[in-house]
């Protein structure tokens, strides 16, 4: 076993070296010849069968939050395990009033937090990514700072920056499908949106209809074959150029009903059904039709 000696003897009295610690040092003339290196890691071991996370680096920073997710909060527990006394509760009620009043001190973040839940209960209902959430809420905050929001709801800004994501990033969700969940109305989120589009020049191009085909397909309950089909015909009408200016919800449905009328395995879906899924009228279904029959 090994006691701690070394092999290596001292360079200034040739004396026998020990290590105490983290030193390596003389025994003779108390020379320090070596010294370990700092461990920067935890001061703990971790097992897989620890019942406690003991990693104190907490949440990363994130756009979410109006302070990035850096300011601390009081919990409401003990701590110690102990119970607490009516005394000691009442004062922590008031600390962590005065830390959430003190957390939140201006109008301006009292907006930021009250339109970034909105943006999180939005991406939440339209089962978007996390990613869809910071970027929204990084739009809604740059719309702030341009003073955007003035005489404007922050409902409808919120909904603006959660449906203008989903355009630069290409993500298939309409604006009724946003408006349907969001807590301002239509000309609300068109106010705004048209504001963020004009003074940030948001790159927001025409969406690609093949985007929807397969939440489209989902809801209709059809096949991937007719699917695939649909994409065919999606493609046609883009190589023909004849699809600009229209409802790209609207030609991925028109498409769908043409695969699926055109499948001899497929019983069929009539032009309302196709419609609903993309909120359109029937009647947008038919032109499509014939630009397709056209082709």
């Amino acid at each position: 076993m090994d006691d701690g000696n070394t092999n290596l003897n001292c360079t200034e009295c040739d004396g026998q070296l020990r290590t105490t610690g983290t030193e390596i040092v003389c025994e003779e003339c108390g020379l320090v010849t070596e010294e370990n290196a700092i461990d920067h890691g935890p001061e703990w071991r971790s097992f897989e069968d620890d019942d406690t996370d003991r990693r104190r680096t907490g949440a990363p920073l994130t756009r979410s939050r109006h302070d990035r997710g850096l300011s601390t909060e009081i919990g409401y527990g003990s701590g110690s395990g102990s119970r607490l006394t009516g005394r000691k509760r009442r004062q922590l009620a008031r600390l962590r009033r005065e830390h959430n009043r003190a957390r939140i001190s201006t109008k301006a973040e009292r907006n930021q937090v009250y339109g970034f839940t909105e943006i999180k209960r939005l991406t939440t209902e339209l089962s978007l990514p996390d990613s869809t959430r910071e970027q929204a809420c990084s739009l809604f905050k740059s719309a702030q700072s341009e003073d955007l929001l003035r005489g404007r709801s922050l409902e409808g800004f919120a909904a603006a920056a959660v449906y203008a994501v989903c355009r630069t990033v290409s993500m298939a969700r309409t604006l009724s499908e946003v408006v349907d969940v969001a807590r301002a109305d239509e000309s609300e989120l068109k106010s705004a949106y048209d504001a963020l589009n004009k003074e940030l020049g948001l790159r927001t191009g025409p969406i690609d209809p093949t985007q929807y085909l397969p939440r489209f397909a989902s809801k209709l309950d059809l096949d991937t074959t007719i699917e695939q089909c649909a994409r065919e015909h999606v493609e046609t009408l883009l190589e023909n150029r004849v699809v600009g200016g229209r409802h790209p919800g609207g030609v991925a449905a028109a498409c769908l009903y043409v695969a699926a009328n055109d499948c001899p395995d497929c019983t069929g879906i009539t032009q309302a059904s196709a419609g609903a899924v993309a909120d359109v009228n029937p009647v947008t279904i038919r032109s499509t039709i014939r630009l397709l029959e056209e082709c």
